[in-house]
């Protein structure tokens, strides 16, 4: 694990992506929207395994892609189900093409991006008994050493969540929400079910405790349904084809929906 650690940042805002699926104009404008934020968060599927284009193919160009980010900005990255290349030192399988993005100077799975008092801990996505043990001694490490503001990006949205709601059941991570409950980190940025913002019972945030959980969802065309939380002014802001939501991270509960 490596820390990123930007003492200066006292105003943060951040710009949640997720499920890109290698789709390269959506790529284009992250690439261009980033100079207009403190970090870029890709909340993971950035690969497509239903690609006709190989996944080495896809990796170099991801890759390339990154270093834009990078080099425009900030950038963190965290895999979802649609980045794994490989198995890992234990045999269960993982982001292996990471590596080369973290030699690369960008934060990814395990790596913790401190902006002054925020700390932004990137989660991987687990495939097996040893991952999931793994990922879970370390938030109770960092739990006993958490800073003012604590953010995790975990690709997918917890159990029962309308953040996970597909239009006709949930389809969430079944311990992310007891992880949740013991530790209560301020938010957690997900991805991987693609339909919940655009579902009349589904929603991009939710309240869950102390803990805000967003998701973007997933929309095809040029620009990819994003959020931009600014931390400074305490607000999250979510855009799409079908408009834009605003709500205020002071809120006890996520504001009632009214684009339906």
């Amino acid at each position: 694990m490596r820390r990123l650690h930007d003492a200066g940042t006292a105003t943060v805002r951040l710009l949640l992506v997720s499920d890109l699926h290698y789709s390269l104009p959506q790529l284009d404008w992250v690439v261009r929207a980033a100079p207009s934020v403190d970090l870029v968060v890709l909340a993971g599927d950035l690969l497509d395994i239903s690609s006709p284009v190989p996944l080495d193919a896809q990796t170099v160009v991801l890759r390339r892609y990154l270093a834009l980010l990078r080099d425009a900005g900030r950038v963190a990255v965290s895999s979802g189900n649609h980045d794994l290349t490989g198995p890992d030192d234990q045999g269960e399988q993982c982001a292996l093409w990471l590596r080369e993005v973290r030699a690369a100077g960008i934060p990814v799975d395990g790596d913790d991006v401190d902006l002054g008092d925020t700390r932004v801990s990137l989660c991987p996505w687990w495939d097996g008994p040893l991952g999931r043990a793994a990922l879970e001694a370390r938030l109770e490490a960092q739990a006993l050493r958490r800073p003012a503001r604590w953010i995790w990006v975990y690709h997918w949205p917890p159990m029962g969540s309308p953040t996970c709601w597909t239009g006709k059941r949930h389809y969430g991570d079944a311990d992310l929400g007891g992880w949740i409950a013991r530790h209560q980190p301020d938010l957690v940025l997900t991805g991987h079910v693609h339909e919940p913002p655009f579902k009349p019972t589904g929603a991009w945030a939710d309240r869950i405790g102390k803990t805000w959980v967003f998701n973007a969802g997933r929309q095809i065309g040029p620009v990819p349904a994003h959020i931009v939380v600014d931390l400074a002014a305490d607000t999250a802001t979510w855009r799409s084809m079908m408009g834009e939501e605003s709500l205020s991270l002071q809120a006890a509960v996520a504001p009632a929906r009214t684009v339906f």
